[in-house]
């Protein structure tokens, strides 16, 4: 069966969503779970094995500067007693040529980094905000009609 270009999904129609708000300034989002194993040698073989020993969720969204919401709240975290940022995003790709749309919940996410000031002169300022998460739930999936 030969592949069908107009079904290729468009990046153009991603969004990401923190906490029911569309995060509109976003033009690059990942999001990836490394499964961590341990060598496992076996006698009798020269093949060694691999047993799943954890899973690590990490990602990292990219865009255009738009407010000072993150610096406040990831920022909360550096305060002697405050909390550290705790959220979740909602991943989305809806291309409407595409044969469905998909959506992943990030659980339990984390920022590594408090974005507090970059910039450039005669450029448009972009913060860069690298993240963990603890699970994920794929909420739609992509279908063939």
């Amino acid at each position: 069966m030969a592949m069908d270009a107009t079904r290729v999904i468009n990046g153009s129609y991603g969004e990401v969503w923190c906490e029911g708000v569309w995060l509109t300034n976003v033009q690059s989002a990942e999001a990836l779970v490394e499964i961590n194993k341990q060598e496992i040698n076996a006698s009798g073989t020269r093949w060694v094995g691999h047993k799943v020993m954890g899973l690590t969720g990490t990602g990292n969204i990219k865009g255009f500067k738009m407010t000072s919401e993150f610096i406040k709240r990831i920022g909360a975290v550096a305060k002697d007693r405050g909390k550290p940022f705790v959220t979740e995003l909602i991943y989305k790709l809806d291309d409407p040529s595409a044969f469905g749309a998909e959506r992943i919940r990030l659980k339990g996410v984390q920022f590594d980094r408090i974005p507090l000031s970059t910039f450039e002169v005669n450029t448009p300022v972009e913060e860069e905000m690298p993240f963990t998460f603890s699970n994920y739930e794929l909420l739609d999936e992509i279908k063939k009609p």
